[in-house]
């Protein structure tokens, strides 16, 4: 069976490693990039599972499978590939403002709490929870928190919840090993290769057996600049490129961009205690432990404006990422900028993200697109998810 994966980032590469440990298959990977590229190579590889407020449903589901994963998936890849792979056990620690809001409708259904209660008890209702799954979940007060991240600003805090079983992962170094494990196992991967068109004809269901009424359309080949490639399944894992592959079909699956901005800072020592660097987060800020003293902290949340898909990074919005990072810990305005970078992930319009399943009236062809801010975090599950499907 032939089965072609058009886009190669960190999505697109789980599902490609996922696969290929299917016998009988023959999977090549298309991207008119090279990997990591676009929303991948942007992405600050924060894993919030247990410190997210999903607590069931498939939200809950794909982040708890995602999570199991990683823990076996890192050494399996840096055993095949012999790469080592930065990956971040220290867990994620979310810092608590004096002036805590309530949880939003959604939040508080989602851990079953009432709105009106306060968002410190709404986080120990979330600890409940998770210790009942299995997780461990803290609430620290301030002297906790100073005890093991002096490098906090604790002025306008109440304290942290700290998520010791959360990780954060490098996007990069796991999708280029993803592509090598893959290749080792027999993956074609094809990069500057553009997709031209689709074709399809229509293609009669059936039920053991039996015709039935319903028709589908099959997508048989596509056109692209290396020639016409033939496969019985096409999954479409393109991010915002997904859109106009789908509308060539005449089937438009409305994925915007949403445009964030990063630092890659450095300083001359580790904040705090070298030997404990959790991901730090507060108020959406993200202060990510890479490597020495190297930070990068993200992200903005920047949409585009009157619906059109181009956006300009604000750079107000950088700077105000960055004094927001060193409100928490002062001694970020030490430190030396080595770069900035943007990137846009690919947020669905009118649905929940992500979105994976077949295309709305073809029978062979899947959608693994529209991760929005959760790519990294979901790439594993997505891909058992894509396995599943093509493997019953």
């Amino acid at each position: 069976m032939n089965v072609v994966i058009i886009g190669c980032g960190v999505v697109g590469a789980a599902i490609a490693y996922e696969l290929s440990q299917i016998k009988g298959l023959n999977i090549t990977v298309l991207d008119q990039q090279l990997p990591a590229q676009a929303s991948t190579g942007a992405a600050l590889g924060v894993l919030m599972g247990v410190i997210s407020h999903k607590t069931k449903g498939r939200a809950w589901q794909m982040r708890k499978t995602s999570m199991q994963r990683y823990e076996t998936l890192i050494p399996e890849l840096e055993q095949i590939t012999t790469r080592k792979i930065p990956f971040n056990r220290h867990g994620i620690l979310m810092l608590l403002p004096e002036n805590l809001e309530p949880f939003t409708a959604d939040e508080s259904e989602a851990i079953g709490s009432d709105q009106e209660n306060s968002e410190l008890k709404s986080w120990e209702k979330l600890v409940n929870i998770r210790h009942s799954q299995g997780y461990e979940l803290e609430i620290w007060d301030i002297a906790t928190l100073k005890k093991f991240c002096p490098q906090i600003e604790e002025k306008q805090l109440i304290g942290a919840v700290y998520s010791p079983q959360d990780r954060q992962i490098d996007p990069t170094a796991l999708t280029l090993a993803l592509v090598e494990a893959a290749s080792h196992n027999g993956v074609t991967f094809k990069f500057g290769v553009k997709v031209l068109g689709m074709s399809s004809f229509p293609y009669p269901l059936s039920l053991n057996g039996k015709a039935k009424d319903t028709i589908a359309n099959f997508c048989h080949q596509l056109e692209t600049t290396e020639g016409t490639i033939a496969s019985d399944w096409f999954i479409l894992a393109a991010g915002l490129g997904s859109s106009p592959l789908s509308a060539q079909l005449n089937q438009w699956v409305n994925i915007r961009p949403v445009l964030g901005q990063a630092w890659h800072l450095r300083l001359e020592h580790p904040l705090g205690n070298p030997h404990f660097q959790p991901v730090i987060t507060g108020n959406d800020v993200h202060i990510v432990p890479v490597s020495g003293a190297d930070y990068w902290v993200g992200a903005t949340v920047e949409f585009p404006k009157d619906r059109i898909d181009d956006i300009l990074a604000d750079k107000e919005l950088l700077e105000s990422l960055k004094q927001q990072a060193i409100a928490f810990c002062p001694e970020l305005a030490n430190a030396t900028t080595i770069r900035t970078w943007y990137g846009l992930r690919p947020r669905p319009e009118g649905r929940a993200a992500p979105i994976i399943g077949k295309l709305p009236g073809f029978s062979n062809i899947l959608l693994a697109t529209g991760h929005y801010r959760n790519g990294v975090l979901l790439a594993p599950a997505t891909a058992y998810a894509i396995r599943e499907m093509i493997d019953s």
